[in-house]
């Protein structure tokens, strides 16, 4: 810069030299060459100036790839303004040496033009290349500086959209959620006023339901139907609209200018057909309208990172609602759940207590029937025994026919109300399958020789002698349905047979529900009984397993049944996993009764561990019980005393506890004490009267006499070491044979 201030007063200098040196009397040729004298030391001066200043650019540009070219560019000027400055010599005369000094600048400087301008033809595309490299790089930054702005922006709008969707979700109430959605977007946007519009019940109409400010009180309607409201509703986005609009006069009349509106659809969740274990079924066509307001009196305008927040908040609080409508359903059906739970443990218990209470009746009632029935059916059967006229005699067998089926309706009752109840248990134990028919076909002729029906017994070569089941059960459902096919039948014949079912008998499509499993462990036994009687109707059949129900033919006949004994024989054959039914062509064609039960096969399952005996048929008639000691402890002791003494025993009585225990010895056989006398504890006495003769066949064989048939009666007279249990009613003949059984085996198997 000092060199540049230096050659500027040197130029100052020359001028003002210059000046004097022209003088306008000159001649005019004169004239201009002095002004070309004068030029020529301007140029000169100008071309070295213009080095100097291409040395500072070049010093302080480090990054300028064209040095080289700069210094070519830099000589070039130099000896033009050598060339100039030399020709300043040259308008008077001159030397031959300045002639050769001025030849020699201008060979150089065309020397060096032409290699300049060579050189500029190569650099000019790379200057072009680099300018066009740098508006590329410009157009790049600045779309850099956009992308950067937008992702300012969504950042920004993400992180309102994670702040609303958090205060959004803080709560699952409906109404919480929509009134926090309003105050977070007025506080994010800056909002003058933000109002929902809820559909009504009926869906014709949107009532303002929740406002910002509460400018407008709350309950207004608009139809829903307008365009405005259609034109949101047909999109997910969020749609400018008109301040004048009705859902958008959220504020008073008033000299303002209003901001600019906005509405976007809310999705409200409605849910039908709700299950807690299922998804429910979604509709999402009724929407809520949200409406948002820009501040009045000013330019502001919405941005779209404004209205994308809107949209974004608008799904979120349609999440957050569908969430709070699933939990309110769950919580209402959780309620009506616990209600019905409540409901029907009541209702169990309710039905728990009327069960007890039936049984509990219905084993008093036993119990206080039998009492007063064991009295008739004891005391005719021994008034039959006396001499009586026919008239007598005919009087006393049909008190007794008429206390047997009383008897029969009182067992019959009982068991159908365990069996409904579920508390009625199979007692599985291994018994002689052959000998049980033996034994129903003998109790069966005498009833039949009286009709004259002939009975016959058909058993299967590979029928199990020895089988595992309920063998009292088993004998009931025989004694039932053959007791009813010689009841209806007046001449012909009876048949039964029994054998092992085939696989191919097993399936029954009367019966569908019935599935039987063979096995090796057990069989399925099939019993048939044909008869020649009255027959059944097509129409009856269904009925004759209900309860109380007869079919018209059996009704006609006056054969006093009661309609229980299949209503039970059918539960007890599905008990044993079987099924049961009856067939027959018509009326006085008989009819054929067909049952399947299981019964397991003794050592392939799993035996009861209760110890069998094979029974036999035993001649009681021929045993003697003249002289028999026993002692009677019963409430009324005079009916079994007559009894015993009847069959010639010696027969002791007893009324208490305490009588009983000082009047038993050695010398009495047989101990029948009745369980259920009010205040005595039989169960002790027979406790005491053990302990006191200890060992068996030194003691006097102890059996109960009891009206109650439940199994705990059964069970706790076998656990305090009683020989048997005796149900009454009990006739001269059934305390023959329990006597009989008792002597000859040292227990009573049957009651």
């Amino acid at each position: 810069m000092g060199s540049l201030l230096r050659m500027n007063r040197l130029l100052s200098s020359i001028v003002e030299s210059c000046n004097c040196i022209i003088d306008p009397q000159l001649p005019a040729d004169d004239l201009l060459m002095k002004y070309q004298y004068i030029s020529d030391f301007f140029i000169a001066l100008a071309y070295f100036s213009i080095p100097v200043e291409l040395i500072y650019f070049v010093k302080k540009s480090a990054v300028f790839p064209y040095r080289w070219v700069l210094v070519q560019f830099g000589a070039f000027i130099v000896l033009c303004g050598a060339t100039h400055l030399i020709n300043l010599w040259t308008f008077n005369m001159h030397t031959r040496n300045v002639a050769i000094v001025m030849t020699t600048a201008k060979a150089l400087t065309a020397l060096v033009s032409c290699v300049t301008a060579l050189m500029l033809v190569h650099i000019i595309p790379d200057l072009l290349s680099v300018k066009t490299r740098e508006l590329f790089l410009k157009k790049k930054a600045a779309q850099l500086d956009r992308e950067m702005g937008i992702i300012r922006t969504q950042e920004e709008t993400g992180r309102h959209v994670r702040m609303l969707t958090h205060e959004i979700r803080s709560t699952l109430d409906r109404h919480t959620i929509l009134k926090t959605t309003l105050v977070e977007l007025g506080r994010t946007l800056a909002l003058e006023e933000c109002a929902l519009w809820m559909p009504t019940r009926t869906g014709l109409e949107l009532q303002l339901s929740y406002t910002l400010r509460h400018q407008n009180p709350v309950g207004l309607t608009v139809p829903i139907q307008l365009p405005v409201i259609n034109q949101v509703f047909g999109t997910n986005h969020v749609v400018k609209i008109s301040p004048n609009s009705p859902v958008a006069r959220l504020r008073p009349a008033g000299k303002y200018m209003p901001g600019e509106v906005v509405a976007v659809r809310v999705p409200l969740l409605h849910l039908s057909n709700f299950q807690i274990n299922d998804w429910p079924e979604l509709s999402t066509k009724r929407y809520a309208l949200m409406v948002l307001m820009l501040p009045s009196d000013s330019a502001r305008q919405w941005h779209v990172h404004e209205l994308e927040l809107v949209e974004v908040v608008a799904d979120q609080v349609a999440v957050a609602l569908s969430h709070a409508a699933i939990l309110e359903e769950s919580m209402r059906a959780r309620d009506l759940l616990m209600e019905q739970n409540v409901a029907l443990d009541l209702a169990r218990r309710e039905a728990e207590m009327a069960v007890r209470a039936r049984n509990d009746f219905l084993a008093v009632m036993n119990h206080e029937m039998r009492t007063p029935m064991h009295a008739i059916i004891a005391l005719s059967s021994l008034l039959q025994e006396t001499d009586l006229t026919p008239e007598q005699r005919l009087m006393v067998e049909t008190i007794l026919k008429s206390s047997n089926l009383l008897a029969t309706l009182i067992n019959d009752v009982l068991d159908l109300s365990r069996l409904e109840d579920g508390s009625l248990q199979l007692d599985i134990g291994t018994f002689n399958l052959h000998a049980l028919f033996r034994e129903v076909l003998s109790l069966i002729k005498p009833i039949a020789s009286v009709k004259k029906l002939f009975v016959t017994l058909s058993l299967s070569s590979d029928l199990p002698e020895y089988v595992i089941g309920d063998e009292k059960r088993l004998m009931q459902i025989l004694l039932n349905v053959v007791g009813n096919a010689v009841k209806f039948s007046k001449e012909g014949n009876v048949s039964i047979s029994a054998f092992v079912a085939k696989s191919d008998s097993l399936r029954d499509p009367r019966a569908p529900e019935f599935f039987a499993v063979p096995s090796e462990n057990h069989f399925y036994l099939r019993v048939q009984i044909k008869d020649t009687g009255i027959g059944i109707t097509p129409q009856d059949i269904p009925n004759l397993f209900s309860k109380f129900t007869q079919s018209q033919a059996l009704a006609t006949t006056n054969s006093g049944g009661t309609g229980l004994g299949l209503a039970i024989c059918k539960r007890f054959v599905n008990l044993m996993e079987g099924h049961i039914w009856i067939e027959s062509e018509g009326l006085g064609k008989g009819s054929t009764a067909i049952f399947i039960i299981k019964l397991g096969i003794p050592g392939r399952a799993n035996e009861s561990k209760l110890p069998f005996v094979t029974k036999l048929p035993a001649n009681h008639t021929q045993m003697s019980f003249q002289g028999l000691k026993v002692l009677v402890m019963d409430e009324n002791g005079m009916v079994t005393k007559g009894l015993l003494t009847h069959l010639g025993c010696d027969v002791t009585t007893v009324g208490s506890r305490d009588e009983c225990l000082r009047v038993v010895t050695h010398e009495h056989k047989v101990v029948i004490m009745d369980v259920s006398m009010q205040g005595i504890d039989c169960y002790e006495v027979a406790v005491v009267i053990h302990e006191r003769f200890g060992k068996r066949h030194g003691r006097p064989l102890i059996v109960a006499l009891t009206g109650y048939t439940d199994r705990v009666t059964k069970e706790n007279c076998m656990r305090v070491g009683m020989d048997g249990v005796i149900l009454k009613p009990v006739s001269v003949d059934k305390m023959r044979s329990v006597l009989s059984e008792l002597l000859e085996h040292g227990v009573v198997l049957e009651s």
